[in-house]
C-alpha cells in the first residue's frame, strides 16, 4: 500500500475516534498515563529522570506527584492533537479563550523585518501553529519522521493554507533565510537536542543542554524579530490561551553560548509556569559536554531492573 494510501487511512481513524466525547476522550489519556506509570514505560523513565535533573530540590513524594502529572498532561496533548489535527481550522481556534500577544506578532509581521517564533514543547504547539497560519504564511520547521507513512500523514494533517513544512535538514537553513528575508515569518520547535557539531551547550534547568543556534543564526543574520510563542492549557475541557512575548535581544547575539543561555533561559521560564504541560519524555541531555566525563543520563533507565 502506497504511504499516501496508509496515511489518509489513518487520518480517517484519527476522526473516528476523536469523534468521541472529550469526556471519553480525556478518560482514555489517563488511562494512558495510568498504563505508562504501571508498565514502567519509556515516557515514564525519561520523565523520572529529567525531574530528577530539573528538579532536584524537589522530595521525593513532589517530584512522584509531578511525575504522574506530567504523563497526564502528556497523554492529554496527544489526544488533544489528534482532535485539532481533524477539525477545521476555525473550529479550533475558537478554543482559545485568552490571547495574549496578538498585536505584537502582527506588528513584528507588518515591519517587514521577518518573524522567528520560537515554540517551546509546551501545553499544545499544534494550536500554536494553525494559530500561526491564520496570520498569514508560515515556514514551519519540523523532523520527518523515519518511516515515509508518518512524513505523509504530517504533511497531511500539518498542511493547508499559509502552512510550508521544512525539514530540519541542511537546506532547511537556506529555505529560511530567504522566507525571513523577504519578510516572511518562521516557526521553530527550539528545545530539541540538535545533532552533535550542530548547538552548543548552555545551561538549561540548571543542566548543561546541547542547544540548537539555528535561532541565534537566523537572527543575527537577517534581523528578524524573535518571539516566543505558546498555547497554555486552562481548563478541564479543551480551553487554551494564547501567548506571545518577546526575546531576549541576546538570543541574536553573536556568541552562540550566550545566545543559546538566552534562548534556554526563555524557554525555561515559560516550561516553570506549570511544569505538567511541558515535554519531559524527551531525552533532552543525551549529549554531554566534551571532555566532561559525564555518561548519557537515560543509559541506566533503558534497562532498569
Amino acid at each position: 500500500m502506497k504511504p499516501q494510501t496508509t496515511a489518509r487511512l489513518a487520518y480517517r481513524a484519527a476522526a473516528l475516534f476523536t469523534r468521541l466525547p472529550w469526556s471519553w476522550l480525556r478518560g482514555f489519556a489517563h488511562a494512558l498515563a495510568w498504563l505508562w506509570i504501571t508498565l514502567n514505560a519509556r515516557e515514564s523513565r525519561v520523565t523520572r529522570r529529567n525531574l530528577e535533573l530539573a528538579y532536584p530540590e524537589l522530595s521525593a513524594e513532589a517530584r512522584s506527584a509531578l511525575h504522574r502529572a506530567v504523563l497526564r498532561s502528556t497523554a492529554l496533548q496527544a489526544v488533544e492533537t489528534l482532535r485539532l489535527w481533524t477539525r477545521p481550522r476555525e473550529q479550533n481556534l475558537a478554543l482559545l479563550t485568552e490571547r495574549h500577544g496578538e498585536a505584537l506578532y502582527d506588528a513584528a509581521l507588518a515591519s517587514g523585518k521577518g518573524v522567528i517564533v520560537a515554540a517551546p514543547h509546551y501545553g499544545n504547539w499544534e494550536l500554536l501553529n494553525q494559530w500561526l497560519a491564520s496570520r498569514g504564511p508560515i515556514a514551519i520547521v519540523y523532523k520527518a519522521p523515519d518511516e515515509a507513512v508518518g512524513d505523509e500523514f504530517l504533511q497531511l494533517v500539518r498542511g493547508g493554507s499559509n502552512v510550508q513544512q521544512v525539514r530540519a535538514e541542511g537546506p532547511a537553513v537556506r529555505q529560511l533565510f530567504k522566507v525571513l528575508k523577504d519578510g516572511g515569518a518562521t516557526g521553530i520547535l527550539p528545545d530539541q537536542q540538535p545533532k552533535a557539531g550542530d548547538g552548543v551547550f548552555a545551561p538549561f534547568f540548571g543542566v548543561e543542554a546541547l542547544t540548537m543556534t539555528l535561532v541565534n543564526r537566523l537572527a543575527e543574520r537577517t534581523g528578524a524579530t524573535v518571539l516566543y510563542g505558546w498555547c497554555e492549557r486552562t481548563g478541564p475541557g479543551m480551553q487554551f490561551a494564547l501567548h506571545i512575548t518577546p526575546a531576549d535581544a541576546a538570543v541574536a547575539d553573536p556568541d552562540p553560548r550566550t545566545a543559546a543561555s538566552a534562548l534556554n533561559a526563555g524557554i525555561e521560564a515559560i516550561a516553570r509556569r506549570d511544569p505538567a504541560q511541558y515535554q519531559w519524555t524527551y531525552k533532552r541531555y543525551t549529549l554531554r559536554p566534551p571532555q566532561s566525563d559525564e555518561v548519557d543520563p537515560y543509559a541506566t533507565e533503558e534497562h532498569p531492573h
